[in-house]
């Protein structure tokens, strides 16, 4: 059975991957480029980009063909699919506390030594994976991707943008290998990104027009809930202070301070503290 085409749309590339058995995980579109409003979205594990395929381009910078052990990276192996290959190079690189679920989890291990055609040709045999994606197809497509374009159709293609242990990567399922935009750091990559993008978008500028650019992140209720559960637990450290009592720091992953660092001293400035507490709790 084919893969269908699907829509570039953060919504359904949500629920494309929840179907994979992802969770903790969403898609959300970005509007403008720059560290700013990636920062805004953190943490950010991956970056789709979206745009408009050219046969035969050559690769923007150095593509690593021995990489197999170190960056999961699958060949598209088969048309329609470069959506969700975008999607799965990014969730296969993620953080161990990224729960991939069973089907992922599973062939990420099964594939740990295969090499990126053996990868490609495990994703298309994938019966959860193809279902998944072909759930979302549109009745009448207006993207596709193909190894090679006749004529004057507009093909458009998918590729991930995201760090891995210590490197850029960019991973175009259509390339050899992944391509190294140099080495970054969990804190810059994003900053390094952004040029990255933006000098392959300045390359088309005159004559195309269409791109998209989308970030898969933690699952923003997740974020939020996770952001009270903080405020609440440095407020009820104020108000323990302010009573007597001693501050015994609040542990995060094995002990220290908050992220906010040291409480401030003084029952003044520790009311200060807790009303803007409750207000910052309140807000979100």
């Amino acid at each position: 059975m084919e893969w269908t085409t699907i829509e570039s749309d953060p919504g359904v590339f949500t629920e494309l991957i929840q179907e994979m058995g992802v969770k903790g995980v969403q898609v959300q579109e970005l509007w403008e480029l720059n560290e700013t409003a990636l920062k805004a979205m953190a943490p950010v594990y991956g970056l789709i980009f979206l745009f408009k395929y050219r046969s035969g381009e050559a690769p923007s910078a150095s593509v690593e063909t021995d990489s197999t052990g170190d960056v999961f990276f699958a060949s598209q192996v088969i048309t329609n699919a470069c959506a969700t290959q975008a999607i799965l190079s990014v969730l296969m690189n993620c953080p161990a506390q990224v729960e991939l679920g069973q089907e992922l989890r599973n062939m990420k291990e099964f594939t740990q030594d295969f090499d990126p055609d053996l990868k490609g040709l495990t994703i298309s045999n994938s019966e959860k994976i193809r279902a998944a994606h072909n759930s979302f197809a549109r009745p009448e497509p207006i993207m596709e991707d193909q190894r090679a374009g006749t004529g004057d159709e507009d093909l458009f293609h998918f590729i991930a943008y995201m760090p891995v242990n210590g490197q850029l990567y960019e991973l175009d399922g259509l390339k050899k290998g992944p391509i190294s935009h140099g080495a970054c750091t969990a804190g810059d990559w994003m900053a390094k990104a952004c040029p990255v993008i933006q000098a392959r978008i300045e390359r088309y500028a005159s004559s195309e027009l269409r791109f998209n650019l989308m970030a898969i992140v933690k699952n923003r209720r997740e974020v939020l809930e996770e952001r009270v559960a903080a405020l609440e637990l440095r407020k009820a450290r104020c108000v323990r202070v302010m009573g007597g009592g001693e501050d015994g720091g609040m542990e995060v992953d094995g002990g220290g301070d908050d992220a906010e660092g040291p409480l401030p001293s003084g029952q003044d400035a520790l009311g200060t503290e807790t009303a803007r507490l409750e207000g910052g709790a309140a807000g979100l």
